[in-house]
């Protein structure tokens, strides 16, 4: 379990063409705009007196992934070393998904950003965040859609390729992971949520700005009709960039366990 990094990283110096349809078509439309849309659903969940844990939380390159003081607790786990360094956590523990490194019903959210789509193993990270959540506590994820043409290509191309692509977004190629995509859809999420005892409910799927087709004003055209077509034809939203699961911990699970 390793996450990757976000679909807008700070990037080198737009061109001005790219930097005019920017103004044009996407006005006010903020960097990072998916995960602003992750803070959002987290914030809906987060109590004062609430523990969270960040699961991939990494070296904290992402600021709208910075809960702290707005709840008890906000820890959080990654195999990345640097984790111990990320400045949105009280608490980091150096760990992986499959054996988080916490008591049973501790938390009452658990947040993974960008992380599902590196899993070899959805149902043993599944099953230890059921673990770790309270009876109704919440896990919150937001990942790439399997169907969407990022991840299509993804499956089809070495990693190398990926780290060069991201080279030309500006983004650092030891910041890009192989990808599995075994949890990126809604059939897989509420499969193996199911089977571990956290209830789908609710998923929804984005598509904004086309970060990854910023890179030239035709490959941004091609993107921008892309985002047009997903957004208003029927069907469309299946093939959207971003998805974001909200599963619950059920009672149920809980008395069977017990």
């Amino acid at each position: 379990m390793t996450p990757t990094a976000p679909l807008n990283p700070p990037a080198r110096r737009a061109r001005p063409l790219v930097q005019w349809l920017d103004h044009k078509l996407y006005p006010g439309v903020p960097s990072r705009w998916d995960d602003e849309r992750l803070r959002a659903e987290v914030l809906r969940h987060l109590r004062p007196g609430a523990r969270l844990l960040d699961l991939g939380a990494g070296a904290g390159i992402v600021p709208q992934m910075n809960f702290r003081g707005l709840g008890a607790t906000i820890c959080g786990v990654d195999p990345d070393p640097r984790v111990a360094q990320n400045p949105h956590l009280d608490e980091a523990h150096v760990g992986f998904g499959e054996s988080i490194p916490y008591p049973d019903a501790h938390f009452d959210v658990v947040v993974a950003d960008n992380v599902l789509e590196h899993l070899d193993d959805p149902d043993a990270v599944f099953r230890e965040v059921s673990r770790v959540l309270k009876p109704g506590g919440v896990f919150l994820a937001k990942t790439p859609n399997a169907w969407h043409y990022v991840p299509t290509i993804a499956r089809l191309t070495p990693l190398s390729f990926h780290r060069f692509v991201c080279r030309m977004r500006g983004r650092a190629g030891a910041d890009t992971f192989p990808t599995r995509y075994r949890a990126n859809t809604r059939p897989a999420i509420a499969t193996i949520g199911a089977r571990n005892g956290l209830e789908l409910e609710s998923f929804v799927t984005h598509e904004d700005r086309p970060e990854y087709l910023r890179i030239t004003a035709p490959t941004y055209v091609v993107g921008w009709m892309y985002e047009r077509a997903v957004n208003t034809l029927p069907g469309g939203a299946r093939l959207r960039s971003v998805l974001i699961a909200t599963l619950r911990k059920s009672a149920e699970h809980v008395r069977k366990a017990a």
